[in-house]
């Protein structure tokens, strides 16, 4: 009969969970500032003989500092997720949605970040080419760290456009290396980017 009891006190602990607290926030990852508003839901799922089944625990929208303290009861053999739906014209998301116990929960808080669009349009031109040994590598990062690290590399005579595209706000960072008559020149550059911003960024070397 003890054995009974105990075995029905775990199935029933089992069954209620425990209580965790965790905190969500948002912020522009660009700028530091915070959303407000956003919706947010925590939902928990678990694999069943006919799928994987889905409910949600919690849901709301982040107050004015663009936060908020949810409670929820959560039960083994299942697993938890935070989802904030994004800002319009997002042009960056860390993670759109983060795990409980992932890299993403830092002692029950949860941070996404987000970054609105500008247009960034890029212009390079060799303007005093020698020869078809002239070497240009470009070098760009921003804020948000979303480009691509290798180098644009363009040889000889080069008078290149890209196509106009929607990137995150923030600051960039340009370094190239010019290389002419086997003699390497460094250059560094620094600009920002507004949201809805229309920038074309030439170079001439």
């Amino acid at each position: 009969m003890k054995w009974i009891v105990f075995l029905l006190c775990v199935g029933l602990l089992f069954s209620c969970g425990k209580k965790r607290t965790i905190h969500i926030k948002a912020v522009n990852a660009a700028t530091g500032q915070s959303y407000a508003g956003l919706e947010y839901r925590v939902a928990s799922s678990r694999t069943a003989a006919n799928g994987e089944k889905y409910r949600t625990e919690a849901s709301g929208v982040l107050d004015g500092n663009g936060e908020a303290m949810v409670t929820i009861k959560q039960k083994t053999g299942r697993t938890y997720s935070v989802r904030v739906v994004e800002p319009a014209n997002t042009c960056y998301n860390k993670e759109i949605t983060q795990y409980f116990d992932s890299p993403y929960d830092v002692n029950g808080t949860f941070t996404f970040e987000f970054a609105e669009c500008a247009i960034l349009q890029r212009k390079v031109k060799n303007i005093n080419c020698i020869d078809a040994n002239d070497k240009i590598e470009i070098y760009i990062d921003n804020t948000v760290h979303s480009l691509i690290s290798t180098p644009w590399t363009l040889n000889g005579c080069a008078d290149y456009t890209t196509v106009p595209t929607q990137v995150p706000i923030g600051t960039y960072t340009l370094h190239w290396i010019v290389t002419k008559n086997n003699i390497s020149n460094d250059y560094y550059d620094t600009f920002t980017l507004q949201e809805n911003e229309n920038k074309l960024y030439e170079i001439d070397y």
